[in-house]
């Protein structure tokens, strides 16, 4: 999807989810120019490593967190090629401690580049969500996302419509601030599930 969306947020909320379930899940932050989750996991620091060869996730929620922002300062601009990001992920897929998992949430950064492709063809992925806001252009990164996931044979388990809607804390006015309903519309025209809407 297009940056701004929520992806990050939704991966969050995803993996908090499927940790109160019961699974034991890891989270991936995949966008290598600008890594969000150290700061919406709430944790600090740097991965440890025993060997000197592989790392160990960081911890927080009972989620295991890796990300490019725990292994260089927030304001330091990541100024990679292709080859250099495809290689960070590589690395942070097979030299990280994931431990057993049930479930690893992958946050994707916005677009259809390197990252998506690395993850899309050298990972064996169980499917992805598309998360969109309800206007005509994100909705048309969103297209172009779940066309790109199935041209490399990843099944899409549906759309996401976030800041579909905001409700007053005061009054429970709700007020359709981006338009409203065009993640369930473009859902149903490209024949995916529409799995919700959540409020701004």
């Amino acid at each position: 999807g297009k940056g701004g969306v929520g992806k990050s947020t939704t991966a969050v909320n995803l993996a908090l989810a499927l940790r109160a379930l019961g699974s034991r899940v890891g989270l991936l932050d995949a966008d290598i120019y600008g890594p969000s989750m150290p700061r919406m996991m709430g944790i600090t620091g740097q991965p440890a490593s025993a060997d000197g060869k592989t790392l160990d996730p960081m911890e927080n929620y009972g989620i295991k967190v890796m990300s490019m922002g725990f292994l260089v300062d927030e304001e330091t601009p990541m100024i990679w090629r292709g080859p250099m990001v495809q290689s960070a992920l590589e690395q942070m897929m097979r030299d990280v401690n994931w431990g057993e998992l049930d479930v690893l949430v992958v946050d994707m950064p916005p677009g259809t580049g390197d990252a998506q492709l690395t993850m899309a063809q050298r990972v064996p992925l169980t499917g992805a969500v598309i998360v969109s806001t309800p206007q005509d252009i994100a909705l048309l990164d969103a297209r172009k996302g779940l066309n790109m996931f199935r041209k490399v044979d990843v099944p899409v388990f549906g759309i996401i419509e976030n800041m579909s809607y905001f409700s007053c804390p005061h009054c429970g006015e709700r007020s359709e601030i981006f338009s409203h309903g065009g993640a369930r519309k473009e859902a149903d025209r490209l024949g995916v599930d529409f799995l919700g809407e959540v409020p701004l």
